[in-house]
């Protein structure tokens, strides 16, 4: 271990391990759901609790929402947040939705039918936020089991997400732990390389 992690502060060394242990606690499973949404998010979650968010990926995840959605570290972050403030049903639709677009044909209007009893009928198990119109258009398209049926609701909670729960996922605690994480980490390697640097001179002396 490198001696200059005793020169940072105690609060640094405390950050770096209760952000590992928060981020590896709210990837734990989800609630049980439909078989092929609960594999994706298992084998999803299987893949990122290798490791946390670095600094890059986080100023990546602030410049817009379009880069948490396209990251995989991103969503699945951005789901323990949603987790946490009871609507994971809005990001579990979305990616729904575009697993339904990669849906063989023979396949779609099962699957449709199962996803609107899921998230968008009326006192839907996991009922998203839309609007009447918005409901009953989605319900006339599914009898056609499209690849687009879902394409306007999917959209509404794309961005019920962006402008509500975006904002506050940028400015939750578990994205400033993150931050402080690197903060921390950086002055840990730079104390190490001070400390290399004397042992340097020293040993040159």
């Amino acid at each position: 271990m490198c001696k200059g992690l005793a020169t940072l502060p105690a609060t640094c060394l405390k950050s770096a391990k209760d952000i590992k242990h928060k981020i590896s606690f709210l990837l734990q499973k989800p609630e049980p759901q439909a078989a092929d949404q609960k594999e994706i998010k298992e084998k999803t979650a299987t893949a990122v609790t290798k490791r946390v968010p670095n600094a890059a990926e986080v100023e990546k995840w602030k410049e817009s929402f379009c880069h948490v959605m396209s990251s995989e570290m991103g969503r699945t972050v951005f789901t323990s947040f949603l987790k946490s403030e009871f609507s994971q049903e809005n990001v579990d639709f979305w990616i729904a939705c575009e697993d339904y677009k990669k849906t063989p044909p023979s396949k779609m209007a099962t699957k449709a039918k199962q996803m609107y009893q899921q998230y968008v009928e009326a006192d839907a198990p996991n009922e998203v936020n839309l609007d009447a119109a918005t409901r009953e258009k989605t319900r006339r398209e599914i009898e056609s089991g499209g690849p687009s049926c879902f394409d306007e609701a999917q959209k509404m909670i794309y961005n019920l997400m962006e402008k509500d729960s975006y904002r506050r996922f940028l400015k939750s605690k578990m994205i400033q732990e993150i931050c402080q994480k690197e903060s921390c980490a950086a002055q840990e390697k730079k104390g190490c390389d001070w400390l290399d640097s004397r042992q340097v001179l020293a040993g040159g002396a």
